[in-house]
Formats: C-alpha cells, structure tokens, sequence
C-alpha cells in the first residue's frame, strides 16, 4: 500500500469507530508517536502488538462517535514512502450528544506497503473540550 492508501484506511476506520489500525497494515515494528498527547497519556507505543492493544483500548474507551473527516489535505514529501496529512475530525459525544471538532497534523511511514511510523500532533484542547473534560 502507498502511503495514502494506508492514511484512507484509517480514515475509514475513524468512520466506522473502530480501531484506527488493521493489523495486516502495521509493519511488526511499528512506531506511534503523540508528542502533545495529554498530561498522563503514553506519548510513544512501540511494536504491533503494543499499538492494536492501546488504539483497541482507546477506542473502546473514548465516548466519541466520528462521523467525518474533513478538510483532508495530503501534502507529499521528497520521500515517497512519507506523507503529511492535515485533517479535522468531526463527532458526536455518545453521552451527552454535543458535536465538535478538532484538527490534526499526521506524518506518516511506509515502509514495504506497511505502516511503518505514525506522528500525530492533536489539538488537545479542543479534544477535551469535545468530551467534556475542558
């Protein structure tokens, strides 16, 4: 898969509120990265296994409902296994029905058609005014 490809997938994911990632995409030694994530929250997950068992968690746990991606601008790189992905996730909160919004900044690695590293800068802010949390 190309870099794209793989960023479509999770996109699609985020829509259906699953798990971001299928685990026929992640290479084994896959890095995820969240370098503003919030106080108290993992900034780095390391290996396969390690990232589907924290987004799997994550998933479950978060009381978003996504129901789109929006204003998705993909810049390509000098590198053509990298990408930089702007996007607004857009959501309902399950519990107390209120819809917000917030933006993303994804860099994204392939390496051999697999997800290879994934760094997202979050506004975090606006994720935890969404749940209620600011």
């Amino acid at each position: 898969m190309t870099p794209r490809e793989i960023f479509d997938r999770m996109r699609d994911r985020w829509l259906a509120n699953v798990s971001t990632y299928d685990p026929e995409v992640l290479a084994d030694d896959v890095v995820v990265e969240m370098p503003f994530a919030a106080p108290g929250h993992p900034r780095r997950r390391e290996g396969k296994r390690e990232v589907l068992a924290f987004t799997e968690a994550g998933r479950a746990a978060f009381p978003v409902r996504f129901e789109d991606c929006r204003n998705v601008v993909v810049h390509e790189t000098a590198d053509p296994e990298v990408i930089v992905v702007e996007y607004e996730l857009v959501g309902t909160h399950t519990r107390t029905g209120v819809t917000a919004s917030a933006p993303f900044i994804g860099v994204l690695r392939a390496r051999d058609g697999r997800l290879a590293h994934w760094r997202e800068y979050q506004h975090t802010l606006a994720i935890a005014q969404a749940v209620g949390q600011g």
